[in-house]
């Protein structure tokens, strides 16, 4: 491998030898090859291959691909071969972790879940579920083991909030993370595997947080008030029958901000996502609102043709 890259057979010859394109087809064809290995790796554009060792071709191997038929080069000297008979290059390794952002609303405010560290590093202080990625798992299902293990929640749908990759964020070492977010109904949460506890918070309460996790949470914030004006994200946080003024301290807690009464269910009825359910709110203290639910076929076709954005 030359600067990062694969060669194809032309570039190889250009590069290497210095004899006529006769003589060059001629060297090529000569090559004894007499090792065959297959390397595979998941999610990679050059899964999969056949690897064939080439002696006497100017220190490279041939690298061909069963998916387009094509045949790279890359440097031998770059190799190493494991006890398995496999080959992997010499350079360092970051490990990976992965961390949730679970997002839930007590009906007057927007809250965030977060683990208690049991172990050091940054034993007693406060974080994101999460933890290193096994070999056998993919980083959602990381981020979903990890979640359950420390707190004993299960969410559903997690959208993937990006991959965070200072060099200096974690003490234990090169440690690169992918955090996701989700939206779920509070429930009950206690702190297990290596997490002391397990609780939610207001976002204007969180105390400084581990590693770079700060960082996170601006983040999520900041995506969560972004979604909120192309899609319903927060439906999820409310139960299934729900009244105006609910729905509007969600948005305003999300938000941070305070809507007039009126203008908000105007905006929020005529956008056709709500279905009047017929029913009033016997718990409001003061004068019972209707109850709704949320219109998910409208909404659907509303996002195909592109017409679904709320402006505040």
């Amino acid at each position: 491998m030359i600067g990062g890259k694969f060669l194809n057979i032309t570039d190889f010859y250009n590069i290497r030898c210095k004899s006529n394109k006769k003589t060059r087809i001629r060297k090529q064809k000569s090559c004894n090859r007499t090792k065959k290995h297959t390397f595979w790796q998941k999610n990679d554009i050059f899964f999969p291959y056949l690897f064939v060792e080439l002696e006497n071709c100017c220190n490279f191997a041939l690298c061909k691909s069963y998916t387009n038929n094509k045949k790279y080069y890359i440097m031998k000297e770059d190799w190493k071969k494991t006890a398995d008979g496999w080959y992997s290059y010499e350079y360092p390794r970051a490990a990976m972790t992965a961390d949730a952002v679970i997002f839930g609303f007590d009906g007057q405010d927007l809250q965030v879940l977060l683990v208690e560290r049991g172990i050091e590093p940054y034993k007693g202080c406060w974080a994101f579920p999460g933890g290193f990625l096994k070999m056998t798992e993919t980083i959602e299902e990381c981020a979903r083991r990890e979640l359950m293990e420390e707190t004993g929640l299960e969410s559903g749908y997690m959208e993937q909030l990006g991959v965070f990759s200072d060099v200096a964020r974690d003490p234990r070492g090169r440690v690169i993370t992918t955090a996701f977010y989700a939206l779920v109904r509070m429930t009950e949460v206690k702190g297990g595997d290596d997490a002391a506890e397990a609780r939610w918070f207001r976002i204007k309460d969180v105390p400084r947080l581990a590693f770079d996790h700060d960082r996170i949470l601006r983040v999520a914030v900041q995506r969560l008030r972004e979604d909120l004006h192309f899609r319903p994200i927060g439906f999820e946080l409310l139960d299934k029958r729900f009244s105006i003024p609910q729905l509007q301290r969600l948005y305003e807690s999300i938000l941070d901000i305070r809507f007039d009464r009126r203008n908000f269910q105007k905006k929020m009825l005529s956008t056709g996502i709500l279905v009047d359910t017929g029913e009033k709110d016997e718990a409001a203290k003061h004068r019972a609102g209707m109850l709704y639910e949320f219109n998910k076929e409208q909404y659907d076709a509303m996002k195909r043709d592109g017409s679904m954005r709320l402006e505040f």
